[in-house]
């Protein structure tokens, strides 16, 4: 089980936010680059990147931070990306700045085209991200709730090549209440490709729970904002997970 720290970027700086409002932020580092420095000291083998003024604006607006913590990584390990993706020149400035891998959100639910030609264009670079509420995908930085289903749209965009999907519960995000696991898992006994789990993590006895049904197609976990609070000790984490899974240290 792979635990992936998240740098959420607004207005240059870390912060977290509560269920996706950007009026409910806390500032959790003025300096992301450092912040990206500590999670690979601990142990992290991916980052996960969001540009949240990005998501909002439809554009990319933190590029300077983001390039701060790719010169810091040094391509150690890699580094996805999501938030105002919404074309493919966009996606291949990403990739050449040394991005692994771009998700894709919002851009996906509303121009499936997109999608479809970005993994053609670069395969086994790209995830698509998918928020949801109550099983029903949500888009614009969560703002509007569609009436699409999580699974029948995870299904389409499996067959376009996408390389995972991240599947957020976004009712649970940054409120420290727990990863929806039967939703997680329902999803990924639907697909053959991989899924990330995102939204609520709050303490070890959910990498426990999520370690429990890794077998299902579970292969990472989202850490946000228990690991800025304390909650949850990333490197400790990492390691239950490892030796549940099996993985040498």
């Amino acid at each position: 089980m792979l635990l992936i720290p998240a740098i959420d970027l607004k207005d240059g700086k870390c912060v977290r936010l509560k269920q996706g409002d950007m009026n409910d932020s806390t500032t959790f580092g003025d300096d992301p680059s450092v912040i990206a420095r500590r999670w690979l000291d601990a142990g992290g083998r991916r980052l996960h990147l969001v540009d949240l003024n990005g998501a909002f604006a439809g554009k990319p607006v933190n590029a300077g931070a983001i390039k701060s913590i790719l010169a810091e990584v040094g391509g150690r390990i890699p580094v996805q990306l999501g938030g105002g993706i919404r074309d493919l020149d966009t996606i291949e400035r990403y990739l050449d700045a040394g991005i692994s891998y771009v998700i894709i959100g919002t851009a996906a639910v509303k121009n499936p085209g997109l999608l479809r030609d970005a993994c053609a264009a670069f395969p086994g670079h790209i995830i698509v991200g998918l928020d949801a509420k109550d099983g029903k995908v949500a888009t614009d930085g969560w703002s509007k709730l569609t009436g699409h289903e999580v699974v029948d749209l995870a299904k389409k965009f499996e067959d376009y090549g996408v390389e995972s999907v991240i599947y957020t519960d976004i009712g649970r995000d940054g409120m420290l209440s727990g990863i929806n696991i039967d939703a997680t898992v329902r999803l990924a006994q639907a697909l053959k490709i991989p899924v990330i789990a995102s939204g609520g993590l709050s303490n070890i006895q959910d990498i426990e729970a999520l370690c429990a049904v890794e077998k299902e197609g579970v292969e990472g976990v989202i850490c946000g904002r228990s690991i800025y609070t304390g909650d949850l000790d990333f490197a400790a984490g990492q390691a239950r997970a490892d030796a549940l899974g099996g993985v040498a240290g």
